[in-house]
């Protein structure tokens, strides 16, 4: 089977998506990489969900990768006496570490590293940015703030503090618990949540061991100026809207996503816009306009993935809201003005032979009669720069290692394939053709686009292009058998 677009579709699984059917269905509606999410269910659902993925996989017979999301660090106040209490607006407040319940002139904020970290002048949300204090005045365990703008808070809300680097590492201990288990038990990629500096990304890159490829979410201002450094570190990013649109002001989203897309197409790794895409399909079977706006915008701006969370997790319609986003995914790469856009924001490549054979690869296919691009790839750097010249015609990635053709599931356009271990480039071409002919990319008569690197099985080392002919397998069959 394949997909008739290239953009990707990461669906969360929660309780409305736990059964292998619900699972098995979401896959046949479009998805193609299922997101574990750390901060719900325990590590015996997640095992099952896991399990379930891979049964799916083996029955249906392509690759899909699984992203397992850390909940990160949570910032979040104490009690109060009476449950909530309201703050009006100019009404002075104060955090402590008293952990006595509050009332309406203070409560217990039990992170004396926040504290001590805020200076006069800073802001802090409350309960997804509702609230907002203003810090006055403040000492190693308090923060006298005055509300600025005003309402209910109530036990446990969550706090936000975006004009801080915060001195909190992104891993919290139950973080190191779950990347251990989700590392062992063998998930694909890791998102990283509460990123805020490279050093966080090198630091949990020390604990994965080699065994999964790193997301870094962006979803803190802080993280949004170290981007550069952020990316570098990575592997991939999340473009993570919720906490972001939080801490900073909802109009500065689009620039900072569309700035953020361009840079992961830059260097060629997988960029997932996540967040709030189609929200009101938790309780409705069809999104609103602007929920299909959004979406369409990011596939425009040329993302690898968009991302469900509670639609597929704990909606009423997750079938539906991955059919939808197919759907809309289809049309918006089926406008004329969609090539357009890839092709303006389209950057010059880098001065490697890898990436002048990319390039080529690229232009041929869409100078020529070509129906499809195929790339052999070990550790996936070849596909992924097959995958960032967003070409016109379909790409099929061969690799002999699953490992690499679940991880390679995440990134744009590519049809992963694992095949056997190629030793000569003639076998390469004859497996390339055999796919392109098995999976519909190709007919007796058509052309494909062959790269790889010689010697094989060397990461980086792409150096060959050959334009071969589908009918071409019939010359090298008794060669390869």
């Amino acid at each position: 089977m394949r997909r008739k677009r290239n953009v990707k579709i990461v669906a969360t699984l929660g309780p409305a998506s736990s059964s292998k059917e619900m699972i098995d269905n979401l896959f046949m509606a479009g998805a193609d990489v299922f997101r574990l999410n750390m901060s719900h269910g325990s590590h015996e659902e997640i095992r099952a969900r896991h399990a379930f993925i891979r049964e799916i996989e083996a029955e249906r017979g392509r690759p899909i990768a699984i992203l397992a999301d850390l909940q990160g660090p949570k910032l979040r106040c104490g009690t109060f006496a009476n449950g909530s209490e309201m703050l009006e607006e100019g009404a002075p407040f104060r955090f402590d570490l008293d952990k006595a319940p509050g009332d309406a002139r203070r409560v217990n904020l039990p992170h004396p590293e926040i504290l001590q970290a805020l200076e006069v002048g800073s802001n802090l949300l409350i309960n997804d940015g509702k609230l907002r204090v203003r810090v006055t005045a403040r000492g190693d365990d308090f923060a006298e703030t005055v509300v600025e703008v005003g309402g209910e808070i109530s036990n446990r809300k969550g706090v936000n503090v975006p004009d801080v680097v915060l001195p909190l590492a992104a891993l919290s201990d139950k973080d190191r618990t779950d990347l251990e288990f989700v590392c062992e038990l063998g998930v694909d990629w890791l998102a990283l949540s509460f990123v805020q500096r490279a050093a966080d990304v090198t630091e949990a890159r020390a604990l994965v061991k080699g065994r999964a490829a790193i997301v870094a979410k962006i979803e803190k201002p802080a993280a949004v100026k170290a981007f550069d450094d952020i990316l570098a570190a990575s592997d991939g990013i999340m473009v993570a809207r919720g906490d972001l649109g939080v801490e900073l002001p909802v109009h500065a989203l689009p620039p900072i996503q569309k700035r953020l897309v361009r840079a992961c197409r830059n260097v060629g790794k997988p960029v997932i816009v996540a967040t709030q895409m189609m929200e009101s399909m938790i309780t409705s079977p069809v999104p609103t306009r602007a929920e299909v706006s959004d979406v369409a915008q990011a596939i425009y701006e040329g993302a690898d993935a968009v991302m469900l969370s509670a639609e597929s997790a704990a909606g009423d319609y997750p079938i539906e809201a991955v059919t939808t986003m197919s759907n809309v995914a289809e049309s918006v790469e089926a406008d004329t003005i969609y090539r357009q856009v890839i092709e303006a924001s389209r950057t010059p490549a880098r001065h490697r032979v890898a990436d002048a054979i990319t390039v080529a690869a690229r232009e041929v296919a869409e100078t020529t009669e070509v129906s499809a691009i195929a790339c052999f790839t070990h550790s996936g750097t070849t596909a992924l720069l097959a995958a960032r010249e967003r070409p016109s015609v379909p790409i099929i990635a061969l690799t002999p290692l699953m490992r690499t053709a679940r991880r390679l599931a995440l990134s744009w356009g590519l049809h992963c394939v694992v095949t056997e271990e190629v030793d000569r480039f003639k076998k390469a071409v004859v497996l390339a053709v055999r796919a392109a002919r098995a999976y519909g990319f190709g007919v007796d008569g058509d052309k494909i686009v062959v790269t790889a690197g010689v010697p094989f099985n060397t990461p980086g080392s792409t150096n060959i292009l050959r334009v071969a002919p589908v009918q071409e397998e019939l010359i090298f069959a008794g060669e390869v058998e």
